[in-house]
C-alpha cells in the first residue's frame, strides 16, 4: 500500500506536464482585432503581363491659374512681411516701398487740394456777384470749370495713391495681397532696388490644382503619348499613389536639361502635392499582353535570406508563410505561375508583423 501512495503524485505530475505540452503545441497565432486593423487583406487576381517604366519629374504650381505682382513704380523695398510658402489673404500687407514718386504724388496732392480750396471760394464769390448782377454768366461758367478741372486732377492723384496703398504716415507705398493663396515665388527682399515693369515681385497660387512636369529622354519618346494614364509616387508619401494622365507633350527639347517635357494636370484638394516636390512617374508600355498570370503587389512580397515569401490568409487563426518564385515583375506587381492561386487571400500591408510571429 505504501508503494501505491508514493507513485500517485508522480503519475499526477507526468499527467500535468503532458497536458502543458499539448497546450503549447495547439497554441496558434491569431489576428486579434487591433492587429487586423493594421494589415490589409486582399484577394489574388490574374492580370495580363505588362511592362512598366519610371520617369522623373517635379511638382510645380499651375502657371495658368496664378496672380503675379509687378511693380509700376521705381523705388527701394524697405520691409517685407511674408516668406516663400506663406498663405496670405487678400488685402494683407506684404511689403513697403520707398519711392520718390510717392513724394511727388503727395506734394502734388497737397498743391491741388490748396488750389481747389481757393477755386471753390472763388466760385462761391462769383455766384454771389452773379446773383447781384455784378458778375457775368461767362465769369460763373469759367469759375465752375476751374473747380471741375481741379477736382478731376485731385481724384486722379488720389486714385494713383490708392492704387499703391500709399501710407502718408510712413511715406511708403504699401504692397497688399491681391488675392488669397500661397506665395509660390518671391523675388524681393528688404533693401532691394526695383523698377517699373521688372520681373514679378511675387506670385500667388491657391494650389488647388498643380502640374507635374515629367522629364522624357530620347530613348523613352516612343513610349509616351498624350492622355496616357500614369501613376505618381513621392518620397513624402511613400505609401500613396496618385493617378493622372499626360495632359500635354512638348515637341521641343528643353535647352538646359536636354529632355522633352510632359505636363500632368493634377487636382490637389488635400494640398499634399507641393511645388518643388520631386516625383516618380510610373507608366505602362503600350504593348499587347498575350498572357495572364497571378499577380501580387510588390509591397506584399517579403524578401528574406535570399528567398521570397508571402503571407497567405485563410482565416484569422489560419495564416501561412509560403515560399514563392516570381516569374517576372514591374514597378507595381510581381507575377507567379505557381505557388499561389487565383482567389487566394494574402496580407499586403504590415505583413512583416505576421511573418515574424509565424516564423
Amino acid at each position: 500500500m505504501k508503494y501505491i501512495y508514493l507513485s500517485l503524485p508522480l503519475l499526477l505530475l507526468f499527467s500535468c506536464k503532458e497536458k502543458e505540452a499539448v497546450l503549447e503545441k495547439s497554441d496558434k497565432f491569431c489576428l486579434n482585432e487591433d492587429l487586423k486593423k493594421k494589415v490589409t487583406i486582399e484577394e489574388v487576381r490574374k492580370e495580363p503581363i505588362s511592362e512598366t517604366f519610371s520617369l522623373t519629374g517635379n511638382v510645380t504650381y499651375n502657371a495658368d491659374n496664378v496672380v503675379q505682382f509687378t511693380s509700376l513704380i521705381n523705388g527701394v523695398v524697405t520691409n517685407t512681411y511674408f516668406s516663400l510658402g506663406d498663405y496670405v489673404k487678400k488685402g494683407q500687407l506684404l511689403a513697403e516701398i520707398k519711392s520718390t514718386e510717392l513724394n511727388g504724388l503727395q506734394s502734388e496732392n497737397k498743391s491741388v487740394e490748396s488750389q481747389l480750396a481757393v477755386a471753390q471760394r472763388q466760385l462761391s464769390s462769383v455766384k454771389s456777384m452773379f446773383e447781384d448782377g455784378i458778375a457775368s454768366q461767362k465769369d460763373l461758367v469759367q469759375a465752375e470749370s476751374e473747380v471741375k478741372v481741379l477736382k478731376s486732377s485731385l481724384e486722379n492723384i488720389k486714385s494713383n495713391l490708392a492704387l499703391y496703398s500709399a501710407s502718408s504716415e510712413k511715406s511708403v507705398f504699401q504692397i497688399k495681397a491681391p488675392s488669397n493663396g500661397f506665395i509660390v515665388a518671391k523675388n524681393m527682399s528688404s533693401g532691394m532696388q526695383i523698377s517699373s515693369g521688372s520681373e514679378p515681385l511675387f506670385t500667388i497660387s491657391d494650389l488647388n490644382e498643380v502640374w507635374v512636369m515629367v522629364n522624357i529622354y530620347a530613348t523613352d519618346m516612343q513610349n509616351i503619348k498624350e492622355n496616357m494614364e500614369v501613376k505618381i509616387k513621392t518620397l513624402a508619401y511613400p505609401d500613396a499613389v496618385f493617378s493622372g494622365k499626360i495632359t500635354a507633350l512638348s515637341q521641343v527639347f528643353d535647352a538646359e536639361e536636354r529632355v522633352l517635357k510632359a505636363k500632368i494636370v493634377m487636382k490637389n484638394t488635400d494640398l499634399k502635392l507641393k511645388p518643388g516636390m520631386s516625383a516618380d512617374i510610373i507608366l505602362k508600355k503600350q504593348n499587347i499582353a498575350t498572357e495572364s498570370m497571378v499577380a501580387v503587389p510588390v509591397k506584399a512580397v517579403i524578401f528574406d535570406d535570399n528567398q521570397n515569401f508571402i503571407i497567405v490568409y485563410k482565416d484569422d487563426c489560419n495564416l501561412e508563410i509560403r515560399q514563392v518564385n516570381p516569374v517576372t515583375k514591374n514597378n507595381e506587381v510581381v507575377y507567379f505561375d505557381k505557388g499561389i492561386q487565383e482567389n487566394e487571400k494574402i496580407i499586403s500591408k504590415n505583413q512583416l508583423l505576421i511573418y515574424e510571429s509565424l516564423k
